[in-house]
């Protein structure tokens, strides 16, 4: 790309789209603004980033009579194009098209906007889209490091925007049954968490690199991250294993498993970290682990667990991802299809089944009825002042979890944490390389 286009996209930032991150460009207060929107309960949406998992926010936005998508907006044309394609045939419309996100953060009309773009842009495109006025619901993890947890958080604060992480199981109601459950006391004093997640994912390959497609972004893609020349394995899905975008499988599926965990429960950060794995299927350029069994252990004898195998099919076949919590009197079982309450022998006493369809390991996009759940929620949030059922200062500490994780292995030792912050307390060397990442020259994200 040359000079002259890279200058013109930062200038843009803050020049005619009035986005630098550190500025904010609603043009009449928030106060008048929210009268507006509280008049007619309409929600008009922007989602960024819209190849796979966005399809079903699209089909979640469009359950609500008085939402609607008013951008879509990608750095690809082919996907777009594709995307149009498909909204046409889904949803009965096609929303207005940007490939540039900042300009759709510009509209006075979008109320909310979904990110659910590669990991590095989440907080970041967050902080941007608050700045700008906008309720956020940001897919997880909602953020590419610790940095920018905290960031995210007091950019919240800052702005008074609703803000939802997209775990969704936080909004099935079976879920939300079993929780209250076990704060009643059904399988007595809980202790343990167990989080898991299975699939088969093959090799990514070794990237060539070649020129960038025509149709392709490239510098508003990597966005925050530092330059690096685009290879034949990246996009549009093979980012998540490359740590310059990507956070590992730890945070692309343990992210829903643990946070249930922790949900259930009842802890935040923990007292210390622990994570053995390793890379074993392939010989490619995946960056994290492939299989990993990671203990985090909190005062008064509880701990959570996460086991996550990304590569290689298991057998016998085990179900490919859920949470059981373990309690003095019994065993429940969460999916999110339901769950099963045992008592300690083993005996199912009671099951209760999520109603509607719900998503698998099949595929990327992981849609299904609990999307329709969460996404109403963060509506019922916007328009009534209720509480979001993952709130992003709830939601980064579950996220906080996962990049622990990553740490703790690196590292190759027990970390100790302090609680209050999640800061590795005895190596200081993990924390300088995985609390902040290095950004590209005028990208990063600030107050």
């Amino acid at each position: 790309m040359s000079s002259d286009r890279r200058n013109f996209i930062k200038k843009a930032s803050v020049g005619a789209a009035g986005l630098a991150f550190g500025g904010s460009i609603n043009a009449m207060s928030a106060e008048s603004y929210s009268r507006i929107l509280g008049a007619n309960d309409r929600i008009n949406c922007a989602v960024i980033g819209v190849r796979s998992r966005a399809k079903a926010h699209f089909m979640a936005i469009n359950k609500d009579p008085n939402a609607k998508v008013l951008y879509s907006c990608d750095v690809d044309d082919v996907i777009l194009e594709e995307h149009n394609i498909w909204c046409k045939e889904n949803i009965g419309y096609v929303p207005k098209v940007e490939k540039d996100f900042r300009k759709v953060l510009n509209k006075k009309k979008v109320d909310a906007v979904f990110i659910a773009t590669p990991e590095h842009w989440h907080a970041p495109m967050a902080i941007m889209a608050l700045q700008a006025g906008k309720h956020v619901y940001v897919e997880k993890p909602c953020s590419h490091n610790p940095y920018e947890n905290q960031l995210l958080v007091a950019a919240q604060k800052k702005y008074g925007k609703k803000v939802q992480m997209g775990n969704q199981q936080r909004s099935a109601q079976t879920s939300i049954l079993a929780v209250k459950e076990i704060r009643e006391g059904i399988i007595g004093e809980v202790f343990k968490g167990e989080a898991y997640y299975s699939n088969n994912r093959g090799s990514i390959g070794k990237g060539n690199q070649i020129a960038v497609p025509k149709t392709l972004d490239w510098d508003l893609w990597q966005g925050p991250a530092p330059r690096e020349n685009y290879r034949d394995n990246i996009h549009p899905y093979n980012w998540h294993w490359f740590k310059t975008w990507g956070t590992g499988e730890v945070h692309n599926n343990g992210t829903h498993e643990i946070d249930i965990c922790r949900w259930a429960l009842g802890v935040d950060l923990p007292d210390s970290v622990t994570s053995f794995g390793g890379k074993y299927a392939y010989d490619d350029d995946w960056e994290f682990v492939d299989n990993q069994q990671v203990t985090y252990k909190y005062s008064g004898d509880k701990f959570i667990t996460w086991t996550g195998h990304s590569r290689g099919k298991i057998v016998p076949n085990q179900p490919g991802r859920g949470a059981t919590i373990y309690g003095s009197k019994g065993i429940i079982t969460l999916s999110r299809g339901g769950y099963k309450l045992f008592d300690l022998n083993g005996e199912l006493i009671k099951e209760e089944k999520e109603a509607g369809k719900q998503s698998t390991t099949v595929n990327t996009q992981g849609a299904g009825d609990l999307d329709a759940n969460h996404i109403g929620n963060f509506f019922e949030a916007i328009r009534q002042d209720k509480s979001l059922h993952s709130d992003i200062k709830d939601a980064s500490v579950s996220t906080m979890l996962c990049h622990l994780g990553n740490m703790a292995q690196d590292a190759g030792e027990t970390l100790k944490i302090d609680p209050a912050t999640g800061k590795v307390l005895n190596n200081e060397k993990v924390m300088k390389d995985w609390w902040k990442r290095e950004y590209e020259e005028g990208w990063e994200p600030t107050l």
